[in-house]
């Protein structure tokens, strides 16, 4: 459904749309409802297209046009850091040397070079995004740190055994078994619901098929024995529509539970994301190919799954290793 219609204003067609709670109305200057319909898109992109050119107009206007997206979300904390640095200046006037005057702020303030190279990331994407609207006439050039390599930490099996037995509660356990048994990132695992189950064939859609925004890394994956029967028990006494849930309600973020079960055996590192690579890094392990690995972690492409558990694969260049022997 279109955000504007065509009401009669006096006898007149006009277009019609809502900023808030204020009603907005303009004579589209014809009375056949035709016509009327034909020039209506037109003249309502028009009339609502921002008018600002600040950092701060152009970001509001991409969250607008983005609104419903996971990445929107993450820009409201990306925006809190940088708005101090670029909200009033003029997009086409941020230069390189703000970029790294706002770098060696960031990281003075303790801040790693990936969260600063994602909060950059941002920047740059609303200012391409603006150009291609033409709200500016060009997107400046926003250098940012190099993006750091994918952290090297994983479990081996003993330790996620260990790991669950550490886990203080049953939604926290389940969440380990599930995010391990899928290589499902933590958002997704949260977020899954029990119409995704597919106990017969056996299989979990870890995507949500009604959710149109873009979710990374979402798959459908069959479910292992000893994750079938987790998700069995869990199922009997389900109070919610959600797989991991606690106190009758969903489960927003799942960090600190796995987080002191990881201090418990002497894994500060532990986080949610570790479980993720743990299940690509034993997929690698046991041979599997970088091909099916991409595919179950749900990669767009098998490149990234290549660059980072290749190397964990008993075949890894061994051939080539043989050639080079004396």
């Amino acid at each position: 459904m279109p955000d504007w219609s065509i009401t009669r204003l006096r006898g007149e067609l006009c277009l019609t749309w809502y900023e808030g709670d204020i009603r907005r109305r303009y004579r589209l200057g014809t009375d056949d409802p035709k016509e009327a319909s034909r020039r209506a898109p037109a003249r309502y992109a028009e009339l609502t297209r921002p008018k600002g050119s600040t950092v701060q107009d152009l970001w509001t206007a991409y969250c607008l046009d983005k609104e419903g997206r996971s990445v929107v979300t993450t820009m409201g904390f990306t925006w809190k850091a940088l708005a101090p640095f670029f909200a009033d200046k003029q997009g086409e006037a941020v230069t390189i040397a703000e970029c790294r005057a706002y770098t060696a702020a960031r990281r003075k303030a303790g801040k790693k070079d990936g969260s600063i190279h994602t909060e950059l990331g941002h920047l740059r994407s609303v200012l391409v995004w603006a150009q291609k609207q033409r709200l500016i006439t060009h997107a400046p050039h926003i250098e940012r740190p190099a993006k750091p390599d994918p952290k090297e930490g994983y479990l081996t099996r003993p330790e996620v055994s260990a790991l669950m037995e550490a886990a203080n509660a049953p939604h926290v356990k389940l969440a380990i078994q599930l995010m391990l048994g899928t290589g499902a990132r933590s958002a997704a695992a949260l977020q899954l619901t029990w119409d995704r189950v597919d106990f017969a064939r056996r299989m979990i859609q870890l995507r949500n098929p009604f959710d149109k925004a873009h979710r990374k890394g979402r798959a459908t994956v069959p479910i292992n024995d000893s994750l079938f029967t987790a998700l069995q028990e869990a199922h009997k006494g389900s109070l919610t529509p959600y797989v991991i849930e606690w106190a009758g309600g969903s489960v927003k973020s799942i960090k600190k539970g796995i987080g002191t079960a990881g201090g418990k055996i002497g894994r500060d590192d532990v986080s949610p994301h570790m479980l993720r690579h743990s299940a690509a890094v034993w997929l690698a392990e046991d041979g599997h190919s970088m091909e099916e690995i991409a595919q179950f972690l749900g990669h767009s492409n098998t490149a990234m799954t290549y660059r980072v558990y290749a190397r964990y694969s008993p075949n890894y260049l061994r051939r080539l290793s043989a050639s080079l022997e004396v």
